[in-house]
């Protein structure tokens, strides 16, 4: 399993960023895709995370509504669209997949602990 991200930029406050993950290698039908971040010092957390059988999503309580992922159903591409990108979001982005599919409260589990492979990280710097 391969996934390679890409997409990230430095913009200001306001400004969009779409950030793309390309997967190779997954036979399964049940897996999970998931966008993570991390900033120096502090553990890497979920972002967004969609399911591939029927693609509900989870995102983090601080990028609702601004935030959308979208890929579900065997696309060898899943998206994260970021809009009204604020300075808190500044981060490495990092796109990863679980090999199995953990409801929880609707969504899926996002969880670096439940995934099994990780693509490089992308840097996305918001800054006036």
């Amino acid at each position: 399993v391969q996934l390679q991200a890409s997409g990230g930029g430095s913009v200001r406050p306001g400004d969009s960023l779409r950030l793309s993950c390309v997967l190779s290698g997954i036979s399964a039908n049940f897996y999970t895709i998931g966008w993570f971040r991390q900033v120096p010092g502090k553990e890497r957390e979920g972002v967004s995370c969609i399911a591939n059988s029927d693609g509900r999503t989870y995102y983090r309580e601080s990028v609702k509504g601004r935030f959308t992922i979208s890929g579900h159903n065997f696309r060898d591409t899943v998206t994260l669209v970021m809009n009204n990108l604020e300075p808190e979001d500044t981060a490495e982005y990092y796109c990863a997949a679980g090999m199995r599919e953990s409801i929880v409260g609707g969504g899926p589990e996002c969880s670096r602990h439940n995934m099994h492979y990780w693509g490089k990280g992308t840097q996305v710097t918001v800054s006036s």
